[in-house]
């Protein structure tokens, strides 16, 4: 069945969820505790000059407003291996217990086997209906190319397939 136009969130969220993403984790110490959020929301390629980077946060995130006082946050593109650690790092409870991470001297925490490690500070925050937009500034990254990305496509966690 086709809509044109919907206020319907279920509706917009399935739709949305048809698009794959990658899933990030974006983690700092915070008053000496690792905290965090995963997000599907994100983007890269915003600028190369600097590089920049982005993604949308909901406003009523109790997580976000902490983690923002951070000076540097470490963005982790989750590997194939993350999906109990994204579902860990997403809940309410423990989020970081028996996690393999590593924390730079600035800060920013990172979670070990991820394709991409970016170590990152807030350019700026935009308000976007329920969400705010956040741009951030890579500071130094690391790539591990033997690692493969985590995706989420269709409300679930997936894998790539090999080259055609």
């Amino acid at each position: 069945m086709t809509h044109l136009v919907t206020t319907d969130e279920d509706l917009v969220r399935a739709a949305f969820g048809r698009f794959p993403s990658g899933v990030a984790a974006l983690c700092a110490t915070i008053d000496g505790e690792p905290e965090g959020i995963v997000a599907s929301s994100f983007s890269v390629g915003v600028s190369l000059d600097p590089p920049l980077v982005l993604f949308s946060v909901r406003k009523a995130s109790t997580t976000w407003p902490t983690l923002r006082g951070a000076a540097r946050i470490g963005v982790s593109i989750l590997g194939e291996s993350h999906e109990a650690a994204c579902r860990q790092i997403a809940s309410r409870g423990d989020r970081f217990s028996g996690l393999d991470i590593h924390t730079s001297e600035a800060g920013a925490v990172f979670i070990e086997q991820s394709p991409v490690w970016l170590e990152c500070s807030i350019l700026s925050e935009t308000p976007a209906g329920d969400h705010d937009i956040v741009v951030l500034q890579v500071a130094t990254l690391r790539i591990d190319e033997a690692a493969e990305p985590l995706v989420y496509h269709g409300s679930a966690f997936r894998q790539l397939a090999g080259a055609l």
